[in-house]
């Protein structure tokens, strides 16, 4: 079916977007045609407006539309911890648990040979200049549990203690998840399991 050029023109738009294929991106195109045109300006203007307004922090390197961040600028965060993160949607993840109350570092990515991404093409030089000012007493290495992130988090650890030996490193347990049952869970996720164990 041939579209008219300014649908044709959205579904390809929308298309681009991750994880959102051809018949996807015609469903949202036509969802988005049978809205009142104000809710389609609304979108666009929302769209625009994170586009145009959005920065990232100086500090922290979090997405925000101040800088520095809300949470850079919270006298009441704990300053002398440091949560290192791959991506700004960790940075929301870990504050839904309301239970982290420190400082974040967004890495932007992690490092990832075969993708030809390095520790250069990352935010690893201003975390280590975060560090030199002595307020930082324990970094947690938050990245994510797979091939990439591990390798990150290897990396880093390695070169905090080199640069700031007196800064103490961890990473964030690993395992089953609340509600989970072993017998589902692969081998690594239990052997992950049963490292991180702790006392009761």
């Amino acid at each position: 079916m041939i579209y008219p050029e300014p649908v044709a023109r959205l579904i390809d738009a929308l298309t681009r977007l991750p994880g959102i294929g051809p018949k996807t991106a015609q469903r949202l195109a036509f969802f988005i045609l049978k809205r009142p045109a104000d809710e389609a300006q609304a979108l666009a203007g929302a769209i625009v407006a994170a586009r145009t307004q959005v920065v990232t922090c100086s500090r922290c390197h979090n997405l925000t539309d101040t800088d520095p961040c809300r949470l850079c600028s919270d006298e009441s965060r704990d300053r002398t911890m440091l949560c290192v993160v791959q991506e700004p949607r960790d940075v929301a993840a870990m504050e839904r648990t309301r239970e982290y109350r420190g400082l974040y570092h967004v890495l932007h990515g992690a490092i990832s040979p075969l993708d030809g991404v390095g520790p250069d093409d990352l935010r690893v030089r201003e975390l280590v200049a975060r560090l030199h000012d002595g307020s930082v007493s324990e970094v947690i290495l938050a990245t994510n549990p797979n091939v990439e992130g591990e390798a990150t988090a290897l990396y880093l650890a390695r070169l905090i203690r080199s640069v700031t030996p007196a800064v103490r490193v961890t990473r964030i347990a690993r395992g089953l998840p609340v509600g989970g049952d072993l017998e589902y869970a692969d081998e690594v996720t239990l052997s992950k399991a049963l490292e991180g164990r702790r006392e009761l």
